[in-house]
């Protein structure tokens, strides 16, 4: 399965959208939201996915009570484990222990925000994707990520004109 990977969208609904065209395109079966959604209207686009979407917290978002109601419950954690494809998943918005637990090799993929600067990188077994920002509002670079379960490989994928 291929999974989608985003972060860092700050209300910037037009490339939010631009996401969600390449998520479509590419034929993803999940997309995992790393967090700084801020507002709650900035999830509408998400929901022309053709797939399901989950997602965690940032600092920046606000009303996380209401970001939780438009999202239908998809919202709800500060980090999410997950399986797919028989591999575990771990996806938070930033991770003070990040080093550990890529050391600790129990995660297949590790996905995270909050910087806004697009990393892949393998350590070990273990796959660690920074999407970047998709909202590009602090280095003007946006991006989004897209990572192949099966093959266990990611891809960065600008979202610049």
């Amino acid at each position: 399965m291929k999974i989608g990977l985003i972060s860092d969208t700050h209300d910037n609904v037009p490339l939010v959208k631009k996401a969600v065209d390449v998520f479509n395109e590419q034929g993803v079966g999940l997309v995992f939201h790393a967090g700084d959604y801020v507002a709650p209207f900035s999830l509408k686009p998400l929901f022309g996915l053709r797939c399901d979407f989950k997602g965690v917290f940032g600092n920046n978002d606000g009303d996380r009570l209401l970001l939780q109601e438009v999202s239908k419950g998809r919202i709800s954690r500060d980090y999410i484990v997950e399986e797919v494809d028989g591999k575990k998943i771990l996806v938070g918005h930033r991770f003070d222990t990040l080093d550990a637990l890529i050391s600790s090799q129990q995660f297949s993929l590790i996905v995270h925000g909050h910087s806004h600067s697009a990393e892949l990188r393998r350590v070990g077994s273990t796959l660690v994707i920074n999407p970047g920002e998709c909202g590009g509002w602090l280095y003007g670079m946006p991006s989004i990520a897209i990572v192949d379960m099966g093959r266990h490989e990611g891809t960065i994928i600008s979202l610049a004109p």
